[in-house]
């Protein structure tokens, strides 16, 4: 029978049935003094996978912060199978700084993986957290919401072609899912290169903490630790109804024509036909005045949250579904 092994990282060791809370050196400031990330990791008694959880990649994405925080500090994890890696705040600076990118030199951490001993301070930074924390793990789940002025809603962002991506993105259980490589450097696109298959959680908008997001996240976890045998009291979980967007086609960005002040009439989230409007665009005089329409039947998965727009400025994030999913879609929201 398998036995349980001990997690090591450069300065320590966390040995099966223990559980360690330590703040790791990431950087250091202008003064020389260290920088500090917070990192929890729980090892199991019983050997299992190993799992990473992390947020704040862009210092102001918070809502992933409670959902990693939750889970290594009050989930009941006493019989956990395998070795749990939590990751709540990854930009420590910018988390400080309450801004998206790390300061100073503005740089993105999660354009900077997998780092680099030898590099920009970004590239360093994240060099020591892929290394020790990423690079021992056999599948983690990075948590991000929308950039400042837009919200998304709830949905996992994979590379489908990997079979455990897959397995990880499907068992969240979310309703929809892109399945998209991700950009060079981020955290999972570099992480499944490497042989970590990872995820990402959209979820809500930067600089707050939304339970309705919080809570399903907290459940999503629990389904994926239910497929891999993480936690066995738990249950995989189903979403009801279930939409794949894969390829440019059924998928789009829907950007104003003109400036002005942005009425929008659906919600992120909505169900909206072919040709129904989904936002008016108006001067502040109220003597014009744009209709932004849908250009195919689909699902709005992201919407700006500030109503004022220059032309070329993102409304929202269309993504297509077929007749079957409207259908479902329309039965679950009754």
């Amino acid at each position: 029978m398998p036995t349980a092994e001990s997690f090591t990282y450069q300065g320590g060791r966390v040995d099966p049935g223990e559980t360690q809370r330590l703040r790791y050196t990431v950087t250091e400031t202008y003064l020389g003094d260290p920088v500090r990330m917070p990192v929890t990791i729980v090892n199991g008694e019983q050997p299992g996978p190993t799992v990473f959880l992390s947020a704040a990649a862009h210092g102001d994405e918070l809502n992933g912060v409670e959902v990693v925080r939750e889970v290594a500090d009050e989930w009941d994890l006493t019989g956990l199978c395998g070795t749990l890696v939590c990751l709540p705040v990854l930009n420590v600076p910018g988390f400080i700084a309450q801004q998206r990118y790390l300061p100073v030199y503005d740089r993105d951490l999660n354009r900077s993986f997998p780092g680099k001993a030898d590099s920009t301070s970004a590239k360093r930074m994240a060099h020591s957290i892929f290394r020790n924390f990423v690079a021992p793990c056999d599948f983690g789940l990075d948590f991000h919401t929308s950039t400042r002025g837009r919200s998304n809603m709830l949905h996992v962002r994979a590379d489908l072609d990997n079979d455990t991506v897959a397995r990880v993105a499907n068992a969240f259980a979310s309703h929809v899912i892109i399945d998209k490589q991700g950009p060079t450097g981020t955290l999972r696109r570099e992480a499944t290169d490497s042989g970590v298959p990872t995820v990402t959680v959209e979820m809500g908008e930067a600089h707050r903490f939304q339970r309705e997001f919080i809570d399903p996240a907290l459940e999503g976890i629990r389904s994926v630790f239910a497929e891999f045998g993480l936690l066995e009291s738990e249950l995989v979980a189903w979403p009801g109804w279930r939409t794949i967007v894969a390829g440019s086609a059924e998928k789009t960005w829907i950007r104003a024509d003109t400036g002005g002040l942005v009425d929008m009439q659906a919600n992120r989230g909505t169900l909206v036909h072919e040709g129904e409007t989904i936002a008016t665009i108006g001067n502040p005089f109220g003597s014009t005045s744009t209709v932004v329409e849908a250009p195919f039947t689909g699902l709005l998965i992201g919407v700006a949250q500030n109503p004022l727009v220059y032309p070329g400025n993102p409304l929202c994030h269309l993504v297509r579904v077929d007749e079957r999913t409207q259908r479902a879609i329309e039965r679950n929201s009754v």
